[in-house]
């Protein structure tokens, strides 16, 4: 039952925000609920690493290498932004102490939200999961009340909670499909795949497309994508990790989990419709990163990317889902670097515009070199770990005989490579008159540290994959090829 207390955890620490005293302590009960639910979810990573999957309460509450995999990345995240919060949302706050709590309520209720969605078994508690990330990140994304922030928190409410609803149909859909072919089968992941050979595959293509519709809204991938630069450049930057680098793979996760049931559909090209998807979603965002203005909007776009790499991997081959799986790691501890990063220089310039941030380098060493490390790893350069993944991903598309679809692929990567140095060169090493770093510019020591903490991971698993996360990617991907 221990894995219960993941969501709780977070949970009260949102109720010890409404407590109306000093900040400190909602600070405080944010990081240790983040370092709790870690904890936690190390040990069920490697429960299940052993025994293949872990329910406590059957056929409710459980987790298998694919959720716990999903799981054990929401918390090392969740720990680097409340860490990063520390010191940021207090400088964003500007002495409102209630504004300051609120954040960390509504921050704690979306971890949470974050953290129901790998431990439902059920598809439609899922689906309530998924909803509620939408509904308690909503205030994230306005936090800091300009009118486009407001903007963006409403259209990205709006075209969400659209996708969401057109996915529910979806999964509707496969629910009366399962009780058609077995009323007395629990409505779970696992009786759908046991069941999808006996179900209609008329029904089953129709669901399909309403679910990768639906939820492919949510993930971002193109051309349902618009929604996301305007709420990643918005919202503060320890959200925008947490959107970033695990809310949209939450959401991946649960078409990937239905992979099994789509695969059983006769003669349906699941596959290429994987490998359409994901190979537009790359192309657009790579180019759209060439014409960026703004640094933030600049990640957003690159997610847009690296959820197509993640999708065109899945569309391969049977082998390309453990590169698939292995990229959403890299991308997800990669890109909420890159928003640390980015948070850093929105710090001292008060600008997302990348035409007004000049002279980083001797501003700001420190956040120069953060935001050019990032930069490196989000665009795939060795040895930083989103390398090994997208080489792994090329690789598999090779193996499969998809030798065009992987030139494509390739030169998407390389332009969008070009996109994001381009940009970021320019403010790191451009020459201009750089602004006065007074003690209202300085970086918080609680910036400093989770972005230095971020990096290591980062650079780590570019050199070595423990023998934990490759015992995790294996039986993520029997779950997702049987």
């Amino acid at each position: 039952m221990i894995i219960v207390l993941v969501p709780l955890l977070p949970l009260v620490a949102a109720l010890a925000a409404l407590i109306p005293a000093k900040p400190m302590i909602a600070r405080g009960a944010t990081l240790a609920a983040a370092l709790v639910a870690l904890g936690i979810a190390l040990w069920t990573a490697q429960k299940v690493a052993i025994s293949g999957a872990w329910t406590p309460l059957p056929n409710w509450v459980g987790a298998d290498a694919l959720s716990a995999l999903l799981l054990l990345l929401q918390a090392v995240l969740a720990v680097t932004a409340a860490l990063y919060s520390w010191g940021y949302i207090a400088r964003e706050a500007e002495g409102d102490e209630r504004r300051e709590r609120r954040y960390y309520l509504d921050l704690n209720l979306f971890v949470t939200s974050l953290f129901l969605v790998p431990i439902m078994l059920q598809p439609a508690l899922t689906w309530v999961a998924v909803e509620l990330t939408t509904l308690l990140s909503v205030f994230l994304v306005g936090f800091n009340r300009s009118a486009e922030g407001l903007e963006a928190a409403w259209k990205y409410a709006i075209l969400t909670i659209m996708g969401a609803t057109v996915a529910v149909l979806g999964i509707l859909l496969l629910l009366f499909g399962l009780h058609g072919a077995s009323p007395a089968a629990p409505a779970t992941w696992a009786a759908l795949v046991a069941k999808a050979a006996r179900m209609s595959p008329n029904l089953l293509r129709l669901a399909f497309v309403l679910v990768l519709v639906g939820f492919g809204t949510k993930v971002g991938l193109f051309p349902l994508h618009t929604w996301l630069p305007d709420a990643h450049s918005q919202a503060p930057s320890p959200v925008c990790a947490l959107l970033s680098g695990v809310e949209v793979s939450t959401v991946l996760y649960v078409i990937l989990r239905l992979m099994p049931v789509w695969t059983a559909i006769p003669h349906f090209p699941v596959r290429d419709w994987m490998l359409a998807f994901g190979l537009l979603s790359v192309g657009a965002a790579a180019f759209l990163l060439l014409q960026v203005h703004d640094f933030k909007r600049m990640l957003a776009y690159s997610t847009v990317e690296h959820m197509g790499i993640i999708v065109t991997a899945v569309g391969f081959s049977s082998a390309g889902a453990y590169a698939g799986l292995y990229q959403m790691v890299t991308h997800g501890l990669a890109k909420s670097l890159a928003f640390y990063a980015a948070g850093a220089v929105l710090l001292i310039y008060r600008s997302r515009s990348i035409s007004d941030v000049r002279g980083l380098l001797r501003t700001s060493p420190f956040a120069a070199a953060m935001l050019l490390a990032a930069a490196l790893a989000i665009a795939g350069v060795p040895p930083f770990a989103v390398f090994l993944s997208e080489f792994s991903v090329l690789r598999s598309g090779l193996l499969a005989g998809d030798g065009w679809i992987v030139g494509l692929l390739a030169l998407f990567i390389a332009i969008a490579f070009i996109g994001v140095m381009l940009q970021v060169g320019r403010m790191v090493f451009s020459e201009g008159t750089p602004p006065e770093v007074s003690d209202r510019r300085r970086l918080p020591g609680s910036v400093v540290l989770a972005t230095s903490l971020s990096l290591l991971p980062v650079l780590a698993l570019g050199l070595y994959t423990p023998p934990l996360l490759h015992r995790l990617l294996t039986l993520a991907t029997i779950a997702i090829n049987r």
